[in-house]
């Protein structure tokens, strides 16, 4: 396993000519923030500060205010930072978040400014995103894990499993170190995350040695199927935002690693046409592109499954259980949906179930309400004619529904 995870790290890491690069734009941008904003300290953040990122990533930088002189403008902080962002940026863009920030384009490179309070803990903190430096300076105790810490985050991402917004609740990045330092190692962590069971609490700092964390800390932080106690900010759960069904996919794809380890794993397979229609040739697949609302990207990406999800929910009342179903969206571009079903239509009637017999007034109204009734096993039943035998047929009607209107932008089917 050793020599081949240490030819995925290959693959993975920014190459050097690229990573000059990037660094370069960092430090040059870093320089005219100095210059044109004299009452704030300017310094990279997130995994490029970490040292943890990845082949394709954006750069944060952040423009830490005093916090003695501005914790009473905290709200006002983007407002402050946004004239000479534009003097400086002209195409520079203000993107809605906890606090806005603001968002540059330079080729296939983005970087994110983002104004915070300079704390020192973070009880201080006003708003989440002033946490983030404190962050970096724990993962940045375990430096010697980078490469680790590297392999997990690929690893989460080629699993579908990699970030922790509303539409996605997965494995954040800084999650994704913590269990690596937890654990020591990435190979460490996948022994140890296969045999997770609901409710595993991870408290890398020892917070809570001795102590049920399900009775110290409020029910509410304590939803997520894995616990991982925040090693700079002792009452909050990291992972809060995992959801169930992502904790399963992670932890099978733990156990399957460990069956019969390979590069595959680390692969990130894009959901388009192509790939769609190569793996499920022979079978009815049915394809929709959507474009989001423009809101920021947690709400557009939460809109947008909801879409999905009320799709998923019309096949599946229409009769028709997919084999699989998926969806993608990358901030900025079109998303894509997947529905796949046997190619053999429905018969042209359905069985529906009505009361029992002995419920002699509900069964009267039943046989009122339709023709072809007939008994079985005590109970009424029906033979009613299907509004669509085919999934394709059910679709045109779905998309103008009044949930498919009020969560995307536009969708419409593609062949």
């Amino acid at each position: 396993m050793k020599k081949l995870l240490s030819e995925v790290m290959g693959t993975i890491r920014p190459e050097e000519k690229y990573e000059q690069d990037i660094r370069k734009r960092i430090g040059d941008i870093v320089q005219k923030l100095k210059k044109s904003i004299k009452h704030a300290k300017i310094e990279l953040g997130g995994s490029g500060a970490k040292g943890t990122w990845l082949r394709t990533f954006d750069a944060d930088i952040f423009v830490k205010f005093n916090y003695a002189k501005f914790r009473g403008k905290s709200d006002a902080l983007s407002d402050i930072l946004e004239k000479p962002i534009k003097k400086l940026f002209q195409k520079a863009s203000r993107l809605h978040g906890s606090r806005d920030y603001f968002q540059i384009r330079q080729g296939s490179f983005t970087f994110e400014i983002i104004p915070i309070l300079d704390i020192k803990k973070a009880e201080e903190a006003m708003n989440i995103t002033d946490v983030s430096p404190l962050h970096t300076k724990f993962v940045l105790q375990h430096r010697k894990l980078a490469n680790e810490m590297r392999l997990t985050k690929q690893f989460c991402k080629a699993a579908k499993v990699y970030g922790a917004e509303s539409y996605i609740r997965g494995f954040s990045g800084y999650v994704c170190e913590i269990l690596t330092a937890y654990y020591g190692s990435f190979a460490s962590l996948m022994r140890n995350a296969a045999k997770w069971k609901e409710n595993e609490v991870i408290d890398i700092k020892g917070f809570y040695k001795g102590k049920d964390v399900f009775m110290e800390l409020n029910k509410s932080k304590l939803v997520s199927p894995l616990v991982v106690i925040d090693p700079v900010q002792k009452d909050r759960n990291a992972a809060a935002a995992l959801s169930m069904e992502k904790f399963c996919i992670f932890r099978q794809r733990c156990s399957d690693f460990l069956k019969k380890p390979s590069a595959d794993f680390f692969n990130i397979e894009s959901i388009d046409k192509i790939f769609l229609k190569k793996k499920f040739s022979g079978k009815n697949l049915i394809m929709l592109s959507a474009s989001p609302l423009r809101r920021k990207e947690d709400i557009a990406g939460a809109k947008m499954l909801k879409a999905f999800e009320h799709l998923s929910s019309e096949f599946e009342q229409g009769g028709f259980k997919a084999i699989e179903n998926g969806w993608e969206w990358k901030p900025g571009k079109e998303g894509i949906m997947f529905f796949v079903f046997e190619s053999k239509p429905l018969g042209s009637h359905r069985e529906a179930e009505g009361p029992k017999i002995k419920m002699k007034m509900h069964a009267e109204a039943f046989r009122k309400k339709h023709k072809n009734v007939f008994e079985k096993d005590g109970r009424l039943y029906a033979n009613i004619k299907r509004k669509f035998t085919r999934p394709e047929e059910l679709v045109k009607p779905a998309l103008k529904s009044q949930c498919i209107i009020e969560n995307v932008s536009s969708i419409r089917k593609v062949s």
